[in-house]
């Protein structure tokens, strides 16, 4: 999606607009201070796009630490964007079960013999930051109020690496568990610490949103260790990255809580 296409779709007073704009121009400057050729100019200043402005806007090309702030700065200026685009009422698709991808596919930053195993009786979910009710959940506690409040979705997982898969997840949404320990749902953010060390965070908007799910099954069986045990975040609205597995502890928070992979300079918003 070009620039200009994705500028169309927000309030033409919208601070994202007037950034992007100024962006957009200084970006074409640029490639006609930078880039000789006529026709190779016209070319590259016709065709600017969300990827092509990440490498050529405010880019110093022979000081590193330059470029390196720039990408910086457009990552934080796409997230700005993309969160303006964010809507709660547009849903990921949804599929059949005989669409469902057998086996799933198993992906984290180590082996599948590596992952965490957790005990299900010494397992306690804790809770901190802007919630009113911040006792610790046993396993069992949260898996009573998911039965009462089932919800289940076969959906799409999107992975950065470039593959996706579909699978059945079952648990809570999670914007119900949220309201039941009484979680501030006008903070910015919720973070996430994981039993792999794994962290990550996302904006309320989506937290709240009607597929974001607390999961603890998966198609039809506790989920399993590969998979997240004893829960995981399913978001099927973001990249692969944004939903953690082995959730250990939830925490809200109006100060921004980074992540493993985004404090190593990927797109903090991670939309799909």
């Amino acid at each position: 999606m070009t620039f200009r296409k994705s500028l169309q779709r927000l309030p033409s007073d919208s601070p994202v607009v007037r950034d992007g704009e100024a962006i957009v121009r200084e970006a074409r400057a640029r490639v006609a201070r930078h880039v000789a050729e006529p026709s190779r100019r016209a070319f590259l200043t016709r065709t600017l796009s969300l990827g092509g402005l990440a490498l050529l806007s405010g880019c110093s090309l022979d000081d590193n630490a330059g470029v390196a702030s720039a990408l910086d700065g457009i990552s934080r200026w796409n997230d700005r964007v993309q969160a303006a685009l964010f809507r709660q009422d547009v849903l990921a698709p949804t599929f059949s079960e005989s669409q469902i991808t057998r086996p799933f596919p198993f992906n984290a930053f180590y082996g599948m013999d590596e992952a965490p195993v957790i005990d299900e009786a010494d397992y306690r979910l804790e809770l901190s930051g802007l919630i009113a009710e911040r006792a610790p959940w046993r396993l069992d506690a949260i898996r009573e109020f998911a039965r009462v409040r089932t919800a289940e979705q076969i959906t799409r997982h999107v992975c950065v690496e470039g593959w996706s898969a579909i699978g059945r997840w079952g648990g809570v949404t999670f914007g119900d568990f949220l309201r039941r320990i009484g979680a501030d749902t006008t903070a910015r953010y919720v973070g996430f610490k994981c039993a792999d060390d794994y962290y990550t965070s996302i904006d309320m908007p989506t937290a709240l949103h009607p597929q974001t799910l607390l999961a603890l099954t998966y198609d039809g069986r506790t989920l399993p260790r590969e998979y997240g045990f004893p829960m995981k975040l399913r978001i099927p609205t973001k990249l692969g990255y944004k939903n953690p597995k082995h959730i250990r502890a939830i925490f809200v928070t109006n100060t921004y809580p980074g992540g493993y992979w985004e404090d190593q300079g990927y797109n903090w918003f991670g939309g799909s």
